[in-house]
């Protein structure tokens, strides 16, 4: 059973109050202080990289060594799901709040317009970072896309393709870098470029280019808060998540809270 080993080897890193849940380590911050120990990173002119697991990808950490080692160089990993929430309440390890990707591309992009900095759009539907881009410089005043690009299918095999995405982010030289490829085809490019652009932070945030948008709807605020999320998205894209959700994740969830509950009488008995 594989287990991430998140770097947290900066000092700034390491001083950051963390959990962990099912062997993962998780960083127990709410949004504003994420966005803030970014900035502060920047402002240091350190580069990161943010991992935020939902269900999913704790079970992949969990289960799969070779996602675990993927996103082992991750300096920030906070929690995109109300399950990872909830069964660090239950086992007496409590997290701030649930940090999604999905929300932290309007909190970093605000942050961006607020000090001066720019971001890059990277992956996406057709035409969604271009859009994505436009809807956040028309809500956050001052805010500076770097540029966007969608890469072809297959282009992580392609020498040429790469290195041209390499020269558009050396180029463009942004302080943030959304990557919206879907895990963890977005893990592994940013762990293979962000040696190029060491002062950038970097976030993989799957369809969010698409909520932000607006070309597919996200759940509403209820919804979200009520952990439902998933089924909402199940709703509108049964054919591809059924299994993801259904098969994979409501077992998982199961023996998640059951290790959780555990660890806590486990506590208390000690």
């Amino acid at each position: 059973m594989a287990r991430s080993t998140a770097s947290v080897d900066a000092p700034a890193q390491a001083t950051l109050p963390a959990i962990e849940l099912y062997g993962v380590r998780l960083h127990a911050l709410t949004e504003a202080q994420c966005v803030e120990h970014v900035v502060r990173e920047l402002d240091a002119g350190r580069g990161g990289w943010v991992v935020t697991p939902n269900l999913d990808h704790l079970r992949r950490l969990v289960r799969e060594r070779e996602f675990a080692e993927l996103c082992a160089g991750a300096d920030l990993v906070v929690p995109d799901g109300m399950p990872l929430v909830w069964a660090a309440r239950v086992q007496g390890t409590p997290l701030s709040e649930r940090v999604a990707g999905s929300n932290l591309i309007w909190s970093l992009s605000a942050a961006c317009a607020r000090t001066g900095r720019s971001a890059y759009f990277l992956g996406g539907d057709e035409g969604t970072a271009e859009r994505a881009a436009a809807v956040l410089a028309e809500r956050y005043p001052g805010f500076r896309c770097a540029g966007t690009r969608r890469p072809p299918f297959g282009f992580e095999d392609d020498p040429a393709e790469m290195a041209a995405i390499v020269d558009a982010l050396v180029r463009a030289e942004p302080a943030v870098v959304f990557v919206a490829l879907g895990s963890p085809k977005q893990e592994r490019l940013i762990r293979a470029l962000r040696s190029h652009l060491p002062h950038a932070w970097w976030l993989g945030i799957g369809i969010s280019f698409s909520f932000v948008a607006g070309t597919v709807r996200r759940a509403p605020p209820w919804v979200q808060k009520l952990g439902l999320e998933w089924l909402h998205r199940l709703v509108q894209e049964p054919r591809r998540l059924a299994r993801r959700y259904l098969v994979q994740g409501l077992p998982f969830a199961a023996v998640l809270f059951a290790r959780a509950a555990w660890r806590r009488v486990r506590g208390r008995g000690a």
